[in-house]
């Protein structure tokens, strides 16, 4: 590897080694000859590579002969490639700037010139497809300068073998969480009428920053989120400078992050005594909560967590369909799901030890919300674990 990584990888060689054998099987049963994967948070989980660069066509192209996989990006991005990839220099592959947001030619050009050096202009190549970073425009472009290739979908091919988190990966996960931890102790303790939403976030940005039990903060996929009172119906609200207010909830959807790993953590605070239909709209999703927690072991199913949280709201009254979590894990903007598995009453995924999710049973109403979540971890025996440690109670200042 170029001498400038070694001390920066994440993770240690066999982890990548375990992460590309998977790959390649899976690409083995897709009877794939290549793979370009356009994904940030793939490229990281396969070579390592991390950088803001997801703005511009990127990839890593993965082949099936067990060669190493070839970086390929923006020539002043390849700098960041040589510093964080785990692949030797011949590796790194590059075009010029003169291709960024041109409409005289493409980067797609440059990636089907190095597939055509590699013997794939007549192979079976897969594309992620429904990806936010893969444009129409570079698949029109690869179908042109590809014409006698076969270019698939392979969307979440990769995304699928993350599913399962390696021990290494876990101990990023239980950082990220322990940041997490710290979030939700700042906004309970510092959410007061009066004080500005906008000073209240800048807090909340620098505890993340500043990371927890002598580990840094990464920057987190999604901004926080804390909308309040009827505001609070929607859930993808971010902030302004107006103040909190008496008699209002706000629910605060945060995560921290470290290495690029993710925990998401949600609680609830209200300022002044609350309404009884919140308080009990509270506890029932609590009892949800841990009814989904205890159906969540190795051989369940994605949808019994749903199902059980599901029946635990009916009995209290309240109706709620939907999904109710996530995959969760190394994500880049602008989302922190892996885009696999979905908690939701059709989803028939086994739960397997190792993997992870954000267990999420916020609910929307006609004008007011509210949201207590966990990040789960299915464990080897037993109901799920969850990775940050406080009260599901809904925060009450007075």
């Amino acid at each position: 590897m170029p001498a400038s990584a070694a001390d920066r990888l994440p993770f240690s060689r066999p982890e990548y080694d375990r992460r590309l054998s998977l790959t390649r099987a899976a690409m083995a049963r897709a009877g794939l000859d290549a793979l370009f994967v356009e994904d940030p948070s793939n490229m990281a989980w396969l070579t390592g590579y991390d950088g803001w660069s997801f703005y511009v066509h990127q990839g890593v192209v993965v082949t099936a002969d067990g060669a190493d996989p070839v970086w390929w990006g923006r020539r002043m991005d390849a700098n960041g490639a040589r510093r964080t990839v785990w692949m030797e220099e011949a590796d790194i592959r590059s075009y010029s700037d003169d291709y960024v947001q041109s409409t005289l030619r493409h980067p797609m050009q440059t990636l089907a010139a190095l597939l055509r050096e590699k013997g794939l202009a007549r192979a079976r190549i897969g594309v992620e497809m429904e990806n936010y970073y893969f444009s129409a425009k570079a698949y029109t472009t690869l179908l042109a300068e590809l014409p006698e290739a076969e270019i698939v979908d392979a969307t979440a091919l990769v995304n699928w073998q993350r599913t399962v988190k390696s021990a290494e990966e876990l101990t990023f996960m239980r950082r990220a969480a322990a940041i997490s931890e710290r979030l939700v102790d700042l906004v309970a303790a510092r959410t007061e009428p009066g004080l500005k939403k906008s000073d209240l976030v800048a807090e909340i940005q620098a505890e993340a920053m500043r990371g927890a039990g002598g580990h840094w903060g990464d920057y987190p996929a999604i901004v926080p989120m804390l909308p309040s009172g009827a505001d609070a119906a929607a859930p993808h609200l971010t902030w302004d400078d107006k103040p909190f207010r008496a008699g209002e909830a706000t629910f605060f959807e945060l995560s921290g992050c470290y290495r690029r790993y993710h925990a998401p953590f949600c609680r609830t605070v209200f300022l002044g005594k609350p309404p009884q239909a919140l308080r009990d709209a509270a506890a029932a999703v609590s009892d949800g909560i841990a009814a989904g927690l205890d159906v969540a072991r190795p051989g369940a199913t994605a949808g019994d967590i749903a199902r059980a949280l599901h029946g635990a709201l009916a009995r209290a009254g309240i109706s709620r369909t939907g999904r109710c979590g996530y995959a969760i894990g190394l994500s880049y903007p602008p989302d922190w799901g892996e885009r696999t598995v979905s908690l939701r009453e059709e989803d028939e995924t086994v739960l397997a030890p190792g993997m992870t999710f954000h267990f999420m049973p916020g609910l929307w109403m006609d004008d007011w919300g509210f949201e207590t979540t966990e990040t789960i971890l299915i464990r080897e025996t037993g109901p799920a674990e969850t990775l940050c440690n406080r009260p599901r109670d809904l925060i009450v200042k007075a």
